[in-house]
């Protein structure tokens, strides 16, 4: 199932993008701090925002095809770039700065410890951590129109 999105620029401003979609359309730029409008959310927003939408929506589903007793899913991430040498949590040796999502998950209803541990396990399993844990591969093709 291919995803299709199409962005464009804005004309008159610095950074501001169309992003439209099947079923959605919103502007994405960047903060005024660094020349933009402030229209909408970053690039990096977006991409954060992506993995707390997906980790939520695979832990719901997931609990409700196991019975678990989970009312409500709220997902906290935050994105940082760091220097390879100041992450403490890293498992790999880098180099350079790296990019790091810290995601607090919290989960509202009577679980059991077991049912916990197996959300928090199925977090992980959830589409866009897996994109982003598996270095995809990106191709270009350039179109020039006069």
């Amino acid at each position: 199932m291919a995803t299709s999105v199409i962005v464009q620029s804005l004309a008159d401003y610095t950074h501001a993008q169309l992003v439209t979609m099947p079923g959605a359309a919103f502007v994405t730029d960047e903060p005024t701090d660094v020349q933009g409008n402030d229209f909408g959310p970053t690039p990096y927003e977006l991409l954060t925002a992506a993995l707390g939408a997906c980790t939520a929506m695979t832990l719901q589903m997931y609990a409700r095809r196991k019975g678990y007793p989970l009312q409500e899913v709220a997902v906290e991430v935050e994105h940082d770039r760091v220097h390879a040498d100041d992450c403490e949590e890293c498992n790999e040796p880098r180099e350079g700065r790296i990019d790091v999502f810290r995601r607090k998950i919290v989960l509202r209803g009577p679980l059991d410890d077991a049912q916990r541990e197996d959300l928090l396990r199925i977090a992980s399993r959830c589409p866009v951590h897996k994109t982003l844990q598996n270095q995809p591969e990106i191709f270009d093709t350039l179109e020039v129109v006069a």
